[in-house]
């Protein structure tokens, strides 16, 4: 079936927010809906869906695929929704978060690597959104957040991806800290010492963030 020919998703936004929003771990109502077979056939649910063969490092990420990260991100960000500015665009962000890695996961000299997911997560978490909402304004805030998730690694490590000045123009770094967050925590064997050394890391990228665009 050619992509013109697709069928409106039988799941609408509203349905969807309403899990995503109010769910105590909204990761069940994601299960369920690969276990009913929406996740493999329906587009734009199959984006999520290509994440479940989509491996990641097992020194960085030893719960594995990108798709039991997520749903582990998404009960993060569930948990701390209430110190969002934005707790909607938070939850579908964390949902939506690392869809460019399916397309960009590549097995270089032994590494797992996802080059410019957050990029081209951004175009996808757009294309993804438009099947459910016509609400521009909320979709480029979603897409925005997905653009510059992975800033608080660039930034804490003096990378040349960072880029402070482009991403306060575009985000609330306090918002995209709070998104970061959920998403360091979302891994197997969090311990909580590694919980503090993440949060650290949180304060480590506002700190610098701050200098940077004080400076």
């Amino acid at each position: 079936m050619i992509r013109g020919e697709m069928t409106m998703p039988s799941l609408t936004f509203q349905e969807i927010d309403n899990h995503l929003m109010n769910d105590n771990k909204p990761s069940n109502f994601i299960i369920e809906l690969n276990k009913a077979g929406i996740i493999e056939t329906e587009y734009p649910f199959t984006l999520l869906g290509a994440l479940k063969d989509t491996p990641q490092s097992p020194k960085h990420h030893p719960e594995g695929s990108v798709w039991n990260h997520t749903l582990m991100v998404l009960d993060n960000a569930a948990e701390r929704k209430h110190l969002s500015q934005n707790p909607q665009v938070l939850m579908w962000a964390a949902l939506l978060h690392d869809l460019g890695k399916a397309p960009t996961t590549r097995v270089r000299k032994g590494r797992i690597t996802s080059y410019d997911h957050d990029a081209v997560g951004e175009k996808l978490a757009g294309q993804f959104l438009r099947e459910l909402t016509r609400d521009e304004r909320f979709i480029h805030q979603v897409a925005k957040m997905v653009r510059w998730h992975m800033q608080i690694l660039f930034v804490v490590k003096g990378l040349p991806f960072a880029n402070v000045k482009k991403m306060a123009a575009e985000v609330s770094i306090e918002e995209i800290a709070l998104l970061g967050f959920c998403d360091r925590l979302g891994r197997g064997e969090m311990t909580p010492q590694k919980k503090q050394e993440e949060e650290q890391t949180i304060e480590k990228f506002l700190v610098r963030c701050m200098e940077i665009l004080q400076g």
